[in-house]
């Protein structure tokens, strides 16, 4: 499935029978604008729908579990795509190292409609990549680069938690925080992505 067919908002909304009705299929929550009233503090679940045609539109949100991947080779060109290239930081020994991974979040159904009226569509560039970068460099910045294959479960807990404070008032909810690969990369060479010690995190 593409990035664009996984983003947690959903674009097209099955609005049927002149636009009375709107369809919510499994897995997914559906939040209302109404021109007078505008964001809609209720949610709505899986089923078919009465809305108010032409005066009220309904927005589709996926309310799965969604994996945001850090690797090598993503394109962040596509800005709410569902991922980021490497993370690089810096350990306690002053090591560079990059850092892929993955986070697996969901929206918090209850404060979907504040997720949208306050942040709106592109959360993935406003909140998800900014607040995950600065907080796992920072993660990773408080230990030696010796310790990180021994303390992997730690650091992971630590970001899941962190995580999920800063977005517990954005609608966001982080199931998960797992990473897969870091790598001490040489300062001095012109190809940063060329290491010099590989740190195994993988059980």
């Amino acid at each position: 499935m593409a990035d664009f067919d996984k983003l947690v908002v959903s674009f097209l909304v099955d609005e049927v029978v002149g636009g009375f009705f709107i369809s919510v299929p499994p897995g997914h929550v559906a939040c209302v604008y109404d021109r007078g009233l505008g964001v809609l503090k209720r949610v709505w679940g899986p089923g078919l729908h009465l809305k108010i045609p032409f005066w009220q539109v309904a927005k589709l949100f996926n309310a799965q579990i969604l994996e945001y991947t850090i690797h090598h080779g993503f394109d962040i060109s596509q800005k709410e795509a569902l991922g980021d290239e490497p993370i690089v930081a810096t350990t306690k020994n002053n090591k560079n190292i990059t850092i892929e991974g993955s986070i697996l979040f969901k929206i918090d159904k209850a404060n979907a409609p504040e997720l949208w009226e306050n942040i709106g569509d592109n959360f993935i560039s406003k909140v998800v990549r900014p607040y995950s970068r600065s907080r796992i460099s920072s993660a990773f910045s408080k230990f030696d680069s010796s310790e990180i294959g021994a303390e992997r479960t730690k650091i992971e807990g630590v970001l899941r938690d962190e995580l999920n404070k800063l977005f517990e008032d954005k609608g966001l909810i982080i199931e998960n925080v797992l990473f897969s690969e870091v790598k001490i990369i040489d300062p001095g060479t012109k190809h940063p992505e060329k290491t010099i010690l590989s740190a195994p995190v993988s059980d």
